[in-house]
């Protein structure tokens, strides 16, 4: 892993229940948060251009309607840090037929 996240890869996981996120340094990095700070997924949300927002969340819909992954380039708003583009990689893991959590990575493009 060391390898992804001198490229500025990391991973995340959102919790369907609860709607948790965890991530690993390099995401907080892309989203110019401190590192370890709690991100609840609202405020996340918030930093998607709106457009790569609306993609995103209809695709998430799909994913756990479905059980698949997605990939999205979505532009993001990271504060001071102005406009940059970011890879969003997702996948579904399930419980039986019920997907229970979302995790995947998130790069810089």
């Amino acid at each position: 892993m060391p390898a992804l996240a001198r490229r500025g890869i990391g991973f995340w996981e959102c919790d369907l229940i609860d709607n948790a996120l965890r991530w690993t340094a390099p995401v907080y990095d892309l989203f110019g948060l401190p590192r370890g700070q709690p991100v609840r997924r609202e405020d996340a949300l918030a930093l998607y251009a709106p457009e790569s927002r609306a993609a995103m969340e209809a695709l998430r819909a799909h994913a756990i309607r479905h059980r698949r992954g997605f990939t999205l380039n979505a532009e993001i708003r990271p504060g001071l840090a102005g406009s940059r583009w970011m890879r969003l990689i997702a996948a579904p893991i399930c419980d039986g037929d019920r997907v229970i959590r979302l995790y995947g990575l998130k790069q810089p493009i």
